[in-house]
């Protein structure tokens, strides 16, 4: 069965994150937000959504099209899991918000979330995108412009994390 990987991107670094994992992932087909109806998730059950988060903890804008029509899906027997991307020197208080506030709404309509990653590693003040414990992100995290040098190895791993929580 295939993975349905839907992302936004504004600069491109999620489209390039998006394609990194599709690299390591067999059977991956991917869809930027921007040109795919929001319907199409439905033909999925095993889903991996890439969203930046931008400015002071906001939502990317091919996502905020979107927002309200995630609100219809329903998420039952559905394996989800997430990708942020973020400054957390330059915006350390929102640190990856987008993908927690996605989390948020798709668990809510009956989405299993997996691919928790660990905070060690990275310095930022808050985020809406750490468990209770806030020793994990509930979705691996990226910093495409203070810790590039690491995203290789952290989409790497994370891929072969999720691929054993998928089955």
């Amino acid at each position: 069965m295939s993975i349905g990987l839907f992302y936004g991107t504004t600069t491109g670094n999620t489209g390039d994150i998006a394609v990194k994992v599709k690299e390591h992932l067999d059977d991956v087909d991917l869809f930027d937000v921007k040109d795919t109806p929001v319907s199409v998730i439905a033909d999925y059950d095993q889903l991996i959504f890439a969203v930046p988060t931008w400015d002071y903890g906001e939502v990317q804008e091919d996502w905020l099209e979107i927002w309200d029509e995630v609100d219809n899906l329903d998420f039952t027997g559905k394996t989800v899991a997430f990708i942020g991307l973020g400054d957390q020197y330059g915006y350390a208080e929102w640190f990856v918000d987008a993908i927690g506030m996605l989390h948020d709404k798709v668990v809510a309509r009956g989405a299993e979330a997996v691919g928790y990653w660990p905070v060690e590693g990275y310095e930022f003040d808050e985020s809406k995108a750490l468990t209770k414990d806030k020793k994990f992100f509930i979705g691996l995290a990226l910093d495409e412009d203070c810790q590039r040098e690491q995203t290789d190895e952290r989409v790497e791993a994370w891929c072969g994390q999720v691929m054993v929580e998928f089955l």
